[in-house]
């Protein structure tokens, strides 16, 4: 349970460095935008186009009897819709990072050089196209296993009561897993930590990541919240990515202190 909220005190202290270095914060909120414009132009689409959609899909409901034809294909497009916000909700921060890489890269070592004893902060050797492909490969991975997580879930909300009091527990609990492992790969990522190692060391601390992740994932629920949420969330996440490799981490006060000792007991 220590753990729980120290994950929650490190997603509180990247919205309060974010805070503290405007110009960060500034640029940070850039991909959010972008992003945010390309999906929501996607789901306007569906909106418009949806239903259509639904009919063409489903030819063999064109000889059913009124009204079951009809509901039947409103049903579908209204499960469509939803199927694809919650999609929207788990592989926002996915496609945000890959648009905005060199922001939150920054970011992301100021963050590394202004708590660091010495200042400095881990730099990767690889080129930018290397690490922009290395970012797209893993955020494929993790979109492709968030979608297959969205559609169980979704399909076991449909189960009477549990399916609208525990699954959506659930579902943001995973959801802020997925988060949390993409947020803290742009840090990781850098170190040369390997994806099945970010894994590990995720799933060896996951009160750490329900603490930082869940949250996150309830703000994102909020239209527009998570564009603002961002930079910040970028920011935690590597102050947490310290913590998870062991990293000396320097306190407001300037006194150097082992981030493990912040959840000793």
């Amino acid at each position: 349970m220590r753990d729980l909220g120290a994950g929650f005190r490190y997603l509180l202290k990247g919205q309060k460095w974010v805070g503290r270095h405007g110009r960060q914060y500034g640029f940070g909120l850039l991909p959010g935008l972008i992003t945010l414009v390309l999906y929501a132009g996607a789901l306007v689409a569906l909106v418009l186009w949806g239903s259509g959609l639904i009919d063409w899909a489903t030819p063999f409901a064109d000889d059913w009897a009124d009204p079951w034809a009809g509901l039947f294909r409103s049903l579908l497009t209204a499960v469509l819709f939803a199927l694809a916000l919650l999609l929207c909700v788990l592989t926002f921060t996915a496609m945000t990072l890959l648009v905005g890489q060199p922001f939150y890269e920054s970011l992301s070592e100021r963050v590394d050089r202004d708590v660091s004893p010495d200042g400095t902060a881990p730099e990767s050797d690889l080129p930018l196209w290397r690490e922009l492909w290395i970012s797209a490969r893993d955020s494929l991975r993790i979109v492709a296993r968030a979608a297959v997580w969205a559609v169980l879930l979704f399909a076991l909300g449909f189960v009477p009561v549990a399916g609208q009091t525990v699954v959506p527990v659930i579902g943001l609990f995973v959801t802020g897993f997925f988060l949390t492992e993409e947020l803290t790969a742009v840090a990781l990522q850098r170190r040369g930590v390997e994806v099945r190692e970010r894994l590990a060391l995720l799933r060896s601390r996951k009160t750490l990541v329900w603490g930082f992740g869940t949250p996150l994932a309830l703000a994102f629920l909020v239209p527009f919240v998570a564009v603002f949420l961002m930079p910040g969330a970028v920011a935690g996440a590597t102050l947490m990515a310290r913590d998870l490799t062991g990293e000396e981490t320097e306190d407001g006060d300037g006194a150097a202190k082992r981030q493990e000792d912040v959840n000793a007991p």
